[in-house]
Formats: C-alpha cells, sequence, structure tokens
C-alpha cells in the first residue's frame, strides 16, 4: 500500500549534516551512483498509509524519513489508545554494485507541549532482514515542555551492523513516541509530534559506506 511514497529532492534537500569524518581502514567514500530506496511496507499507528515519505541526499551519505500524522497525546479527553503511536518502515534500499552500508547515526525530531508533571519518551531501532533486531535508545522528555525537541542516536564504528554483500536485505525502521499524562492536571492535555506538516521536520539517517570482498 505504501510503494507509491514520494522519492524526491524536495525533502532531500533538508540533509545538511553528514557522516562524521571518521575513516577507519576499509570505510570509503559513498560511490558515485545514486541510492534508491523503495518503501516496501510502512505499518503502525504513527503512519497511516501515504502520511510517510523518505528521500536520498544527493552526496549519498543520508536519506530523510518524513511524517506527516505522528503524534501522541494524553490527557484531557484523549483517547486511551492515543497515549502511544508507532511506525516500522520496511525499506528496500538498491546500492551499487561492489558497496555496502551501515547507519552510523539517526536524528530525530518534532515537536513536543507537555503540561508539569507529564512526560514523554521516543525511542527507536533498526536492523537488516534476517538479523538481530538492535536495542531500542531511549530519548526522556518531562514537563513543563513548550519548544521543538531533537534526538541523536550515533552507533560506535566498532559496531556498525552492516548490509550483507551480494545479497538483498530489506532495512527494517522501528520508531515509537509514547506520553504520559502523570501528574499534570487531568483536564490538560500533553502531546509529542514526530512529524512534517511544513517540510522542516524530519528524522534524518547518517550512511556510512565500505567496499565488499573481492570488489
Amino acid at each position: 500500500m505504501a510503494s507509491g511514497l514520494l522519492l524526491g529532492g524536495a525533502v532531500a534537500a533538508l540533509v545538511t549534516t553528514a557522516v562524521p569524518a571518521h575513516n577507519p581502514s576499509g570505510f570509503v567514500d559513498p560511490p558515485p551512483d545514486k541510492i534508491v530506496i523503495n518503501v516496501a511496507t510502512v505499518n503502525g499507528s504513527g503512519c497511516p498509509a501515504g502520511t510517510a515519505a523518505v528521500a536520498v541526499s544527493e552526496d549519498n551519505t543520508a536519506f530523510t524519513v518524513t511524517y506527516s500524522d505522528y503524534l501522541a497525546q494524553a490527557g484531557g479527553n484523549s483517547d486511551p489508545t492515543a497515549f502511544r503511536r508507532n511506525c516500522q518502515l520496511n525499506l528496500i534500499v538498491h546500492v551499487p554494485q561492489g558497496f555496502t552500508y551501515a547507519i552510523a547515526s539517526a536524528d530525530y525530531r518534532g515537536f513536543a507541549a507537555l503540561q508539569p508533571g507529564a512526560s514523554a519518551v521516543q525511542r527507536a531501532s533498526y536492523y537488516f532482514q534476517g538479523s538481530s533486531q538492535t536495542a531500542f535508545k531511549n530519548h526522556n522528555f518531562a514537563g513543563a515542555y513548550n519548544d521543538n525537541w531533537q534526538a541523536t542516536d550515533v552507533t560506535d564504528w566498532a559496531q556498525l551492523v552492516w548490509a550483507p554483500c551480494g545479497v538483498q536485505r530489506n532495512f527494517n525502521i522501528n520508531t515509537e513516541i509514547r506520553v504520559n499524562a502523570g501528574s499534570s492536571a487531568p483536564d490538560k492535555v500533553s502531546f509529542m509530534t514526530m512529524d512534517s506538516t511544513d517540510g522542516d521536520i524530519s528524522t534524518v539517517y547518517h550512511v556510512a559506506w565500505k567496499e565488499c570482498p573481492g570488489r
């Protein structure tokens, strides 16, 4: 249902941060050929059909996922199930022959309005099809809070998980946001978004490259 999600340059223009300048033996500059990402499936309450888009940066060092309906809330007249929203993206990543890639870091952005006594958490993990899921990394926020938020997950170079060479393995991204009303006033609503209504808020995954053996 999500194979038609946008793959274009408008969102790619938002990507301004490259992979950290670090080039151990075996790591290479991005290949000249462009990587292509197709969305196989999108599942979850935070990304209904047609509300997530993927784009690749021009220099092949990052790709961006943009959401338009990713919001969790609690308190007031909120639906009891609205406190948690999640999304799993299953991506088909076509990389130039002879290269493999790993996700070196991920930037998450959004907006939160948390009442005094309320709290929220953003968490994410990712894995290649057929491999073990990485541990979730959590970022916590406490009220009172009323501002944009940003969180960054960084993977040590020695712990990067590389896509298998010569075999197509889909790449899975699991994200989640939760809001807890806590001790806030019962009639007050707290919410957190990871979305993009104006094209300025997105999630960016930075890519590291190396050549496959025998290339």
